[in-house]
Formats: C-alpha cells, sequence, structure tokens
C-alpha cells in the first residue's frame, strides 16, 4: 500500500491515516450545523455532548453508535451521504447515461438508493478502481490538479515495451501539444508496467503507449492513494469507512 503523495514519491505505509471514527468537528459539519472552523468554536464553548458527557476537545472522535448532541438536540451526520468504492470491469463506461445503451458503470451499484456519481473516470475498456459519492464538496477536492492524489494503473501492452517508453513517460512526452508526464513508471515484465500519475488526463497511459507503437491489451487503476482493490472482485463494490471518508477529506483539505 502507499500514501496519497506528491512528487516526492510515496511514503511509509505507517504514514497512512488510519483512524477510528470520524473527528467531531467534521461530524457536527457534516451533519449541517456549520462550516469546519465554526463548529470548532461551537465546541469549545461546551455545547457539544457525546453520549451525555460535554465535550470541549477538537481532537475527539465520534464512533458509529455514539450519541451526539448540541444544545440537547440529538444530531445525525448526513446519512443519505455515500461513498463507494467499485471494481469496474473492462467494457463499462464511466457516465451516468449513454445514447447508444452501452453498460454503465454505475448500473452495477445494485441496491444503492442514493444518486452518486463517479469521481474521476476509467474509460470503456480500463478496469479497476473507482470511487462513486454524492458529496460534491469532496469529489471536486479529489478531481482538482493541485491535489496530488496518487492513481496507480497496472498494464499489460500487446508487445514488449522499449526504454524509450519509460524514459519518455517519466521525462514527459509531448503528444499533439500535450505533455504527458507520469510520477513513476517501472517494468513488470517485458510487456507490462506500473505506471503511477499525479494529474491523470484524458486517456493518458493509452496515448503514450499509442505513440511508441505499442497498445493496451490490460489497463487498471489498482489504487487511489491508499485505497486499494484488496476484498473486491470485478464488479463488486463496497462503502467507505468514516474514516477513510475523513482521510479524503483532509488530505484533499491540506492540498487545496
Amino acid at each position: 500500500m502507499h500514501n496519497l503523495g506528491k512528487t516526492d514519491g510515496p511514503a511509509h505505509p505507517s504514514e497512512f491515516p488510519h483512524h477510528e471514527g470520524i473527528r467531531l468537528q467534521a461530524f457536527l459539519a457534516h451533519a449541517g450545523v456549520a462550516s469546519r472552523r465554526a463548529c470548532e468554536r461551537i465546541i469549545l464553548d461546551r455545547r457539544v455532548s457525546i453520549n451525555g458527557t460535554i465535550s470541549c476537545e477538537l481532537g475527539v472522535r465520534v464512533q458509529t453508535n455514539d450519541i451526539v448532541t448540541l444544545d440537547g438536540r440529538i444530531l445525525e451526520s448526513e446519512s443519505t451521504k455515500r461513498y463507494i468504492l467499485l471494481f469496474k470491469p473492462a467494457g463499462y463506461l464511466s457516465a451516468m447515461s449513454d445514447p447508444l445503451n452501452r453498460p454503465l458503470a454505475s448500473e452495477l451499484l445494485n441496491g444503492i438508493k442514493e444518486r452518486v456519481y463517479n469521481v474521476g473516470r476509467l474509460d470503456q475498456w480500463s478496469s479497476g478502481l473507482l470511487l462513486f459519492t454524492n458529496d460534491g464538496e469532496l469529489a471536486s477536492l479529489l478531481v482538482h490538479p493541485s491535489g496530488g492524489i496518487e492513481k496507480e494503473y497496472e498494464i499489460t501492452a500487446d508487445a514488449p515495451l522499449g526504454d524509450d517508453f519509460f524514459i519518455g513517460f517519466r521525462n514527459g512526452v509531448e503528444i499533439d501539444g500535450i505533455i504527458y508526464r507520469a510520477l513513476s513508471v517501472e517494468r513488470t515484465g517485458l510487456i507490462s508496467a506500473k505506471v503511477i500519475l499525479i494529474e491523470g488526463k484524458n486517456r493518458e497511459i493509452r496515448r503514450v503507449l499509442e505513440h511508441y507503437g505499442r497498445k493496451a491489451k490490460v489497463l487498471r487503476r489498482v489504487r487511489f492513494g491508499w485505497l486499494t482493490l484488496e476484498g473486491l472482485v470485478e464488479g463488486a463494490y463496497r462503502d467507505l469507512s468514516a474514516s477513510e471518508v475523513e482521510a479524503l477529506r483532509e488530505f484533499g483539505e491540506k492540498n487545496r
């Protein structure tokens, strides 16, 4: 596993944010009380209690079964907010509709009542990790170019990959007036490689491969930040935990 990193490369796994629960000020903000900063003031004013005990600590974390009250009124975090990680199979579009009636990745989210949208895209014939949410604020943080969130891909080409592909992609290659540059490119076999992107332009890996006379037989996104496909099979999905969502939000706000 890797962390959400910038161009100084992946960090040690111990640096990953794996916290239990969600910070109290974040809980209040998600419940629609006020902005995150205003919620901190409310906590310090001793207006909030957890399970009957007044809390004035900003670092305290709220667990799933905790009862949080503001001025004696029980609060509930926005239960309609969903954060879903899907293992998209190849052949599915990252779109909410299609005039040609091609299969949609969103159609694999059986049983999800909320209307969620994909964060970023994977082209139709790429597979792997795709995040869905109805939290527009978080989605905008994650897709912003300055966010610096790593996306890791495994590729298998239709022919041996030459050194020119690795050198060019690392240093930056101009194609049709656009510069494509990977954070890292690592050979994993004669026709395979691991690529880590930060910004991720449209069809970036496929275009670079084609520039060097190759095509992708397999292109799979296996990591988004520190989120991975572990435990998922193609077509399956899971909800992110509260701590995973909070860690994504913290990272996005820090790098905004």
